[in-house]
């Protein structure tokens, strides 16, 4: 008899399905199909399939697939019950096309909910948790799910849904399952990451209780296997007994988990996405992957500015006229005085030739507008904590080493248009905006403004407590991608004036 469980989990595939990038339709190494032939080749009858939240929103795929076809199946339903999941989780963008729209993706999976601190109306999403008998022994599976989603969703789509503290709802689950049911093993799936390194324990962002996977491993006894997602980061290892993996976003990689029930020893490890696709999984989703190519595809209009992304640093270090376009279209759309925007981790930007494929693939994640009230005091404070991306070394400007370790947060700075100031980093955090105009005329303290930004930040998205504790005037329901996308079919022709309102010194020689 095998005497090998198996625990293969997905993570964050963000609807993600074909190996190739749909900014170029170059091939990649990630994807639900990539991941399909490793499944079908890993199987066994001691082999359990997981996943561990986000698998909705984040392609054109899916993005197309709520715009157009919302009345059909979504594909990655389709894939996954193909693949024959057993258990599923819950994200945080599960959420982003509303509470219904989840809830009818859980039953087309036909795989099991686990999730022990989701709520709707009082009642429980899914399970708290599940019992297998797999080889000989009891193994106890439940899931939690980072309790901070009402911080970034919109209200009406988790209307009637509570989150419960995911640490202390995981430790009573623990408690439950080693006292009701003595389980051999139990293993966590949770959507949420690790706030500290879970081998040298250091802190990798601040105790906004948005990860607490370490203090989970750390605190909670009686996890065998924790299985992480949410931070779109790499680990994986063993640390106090406990096995755990986090695979990184978008099906880069398959977490497998193996348990040896003669030793129980229990090894981890992350398979890469680099086997052919799965033909079957391709074939399932080709119809409407096809009408989402023609849409990508499909021309808004023309311009002739320079709209392409060439580099992350210097699209940023020199505002790109991406941002300026961003944010034209936010300030037209809502009629807001200043406006700001991030330009997005591997934007590719705009061609002259401007297609859906080349907006949608800018602007990646389903936002929506917000318009803010604030004053000058809170815009300089928004700016300074902008301000912290850069540092400087060897008398030049770079990018803060902690925007790209632990994980990516270039999507935490904005560029502002309404306003002209200047950044020195060489000052200390805080005081580095040392130059604030409006059409040239200091701001002060009391000045009062609005400001349209995306429903990311103004819900005090990536520490921006300031916007998010600022007086909300209105919100703006339509995604961005569309009022980008019937803003350039209006215009057709997109030419403006050149926006050259930020400085940022010291200035690198170029």
């Amino acid at each position: 008899m095998n005497n090998i469980i198996r625990l293969l989990s997905t993570t964050d595939l963000h609807g993600t399905i074909y190996p190739y990038s749909y900014a170029d339709n170059k091939p990649r190494d990630y994807g639900l199909a990539r991941l399909g032939t490793m499944i079908k080749q890993l199987r066994d009858e001691n082999t359990v399939l997981l996943d561990n939240g986000d698998t909705l929103g984040g392609s054109p795929l899916t993005f197309h697939h709520y715009m157009e076809l919302s009345d059909q199946e979504n594909p990655m339903s389709i894939c996954m019950r193909e693949l024959k999941y057993d258990y599923i989780n819950i994200g945080n963008h599960g959420f982003n096309y509303g509470y219904n729209t989840l809830k009818q993706f859980l039953d087309d999976t036909k795989a099991v909910c686990l999730t022990a601190n989701v709520l709707c109306n009082g009642e429980p999403v899914g399970r708290e948790y599940d019992i297998k008998e797999i080889a000989g022994k009891k193994v106890a599976f439940f899931a939690v799910t980072t309790h901070l989603v009402p911080t970034w969703e919109k209200p009406e789509n988790i209307e009637g849904v509570e989150f419960p503290d995911a640490f202390e709802t995981a430790k009573r689950i623990v408690e439950k399952i080693r006292k009701e049911e003595n389980p051999d093993y139990i293993v966590c799936l949770y959507h949420g990451g690790f706030e500290k390194d879970p081998v040298t324990g250091i802190a990798g962002e601040k105790p906004t209780g948005e990860n607490q996977g370490y203090r989970m491993v750390k605190e909670i006894e009686g996890i065998d296997v924790m299985i992480c997602g949410h931070q779109h980061r790499v680990y994986c290892g063993t640390v106090d007994g406990v096995a755990y993996t986090e695979g990184d976003y978008c099906g880069t990689y398959l977490s497998c988990i193996e348990i040896n029930t003669e030793t129980d020893e229990i090894t981890p490890k992350l398979l890469k996405a680099d086997r052919q696709p799965d033909p079957e999984i391709m074939a399932l989703a080709e119809k409407e992957e096809q009408r989402t190519q023609k849409w990508l595809d499909s021309p808004l209009g023309t311009t002739d500015m320079d709209l392409v992304v060439h580099d992350e640093f210097d699209c940023r270090y020199h505002k790109s006229q991406l941002a300026t376009l961003i944010n034209m279209i936010q300030l037209e759309k809502t009629g807001a005085d200043i406006s700001g925007t991030p330009i997005f981790y591997r934007a590719p930007g705009i061609d002259s030739e401007i297609t859906m494929r080349g907006v949608i693939s800018t602007y990646m994640f389903p936002n929506t507008l917000v318009i803010k009230k604030i004053d000058g005091r809170i815009l300089k404070q928004y700016l300074e904590k902008s301000a912290e991306f850069w540092s400087v070394k060897n008398g030049k400007v770079i990018i803060n080493p902690l925007m790209d370790y632990p994980n990516i947060q270039y999507h935490n700075y904005d560029m502002l248009d309404g306003v002209e100031y200047t950044i020195d980093v060489n000052q200390p955090a805080g005081s580095r905006i040392v130059s604030l105009t409006r059409n040239g005329v200091p701001v002060r303290d009391d000045d009062t403004f609005t400001l349209a930004v995306n429903n990311y930040r103004a819900s005090g998205g990536g520490d921006f407590d300031m916007i998010s504790n600022a007086e909300t005037v209105t919100e703006i329901p339509d995604s961005n991608v569309d009022t980008i996308a019937r803003y350039i079919l209006k215009h057709k022709n997109i030419s403006f004036e050149p926006s050259d309102n930020i400085r940022i010194i010291p200035e690198n020689n170029e």
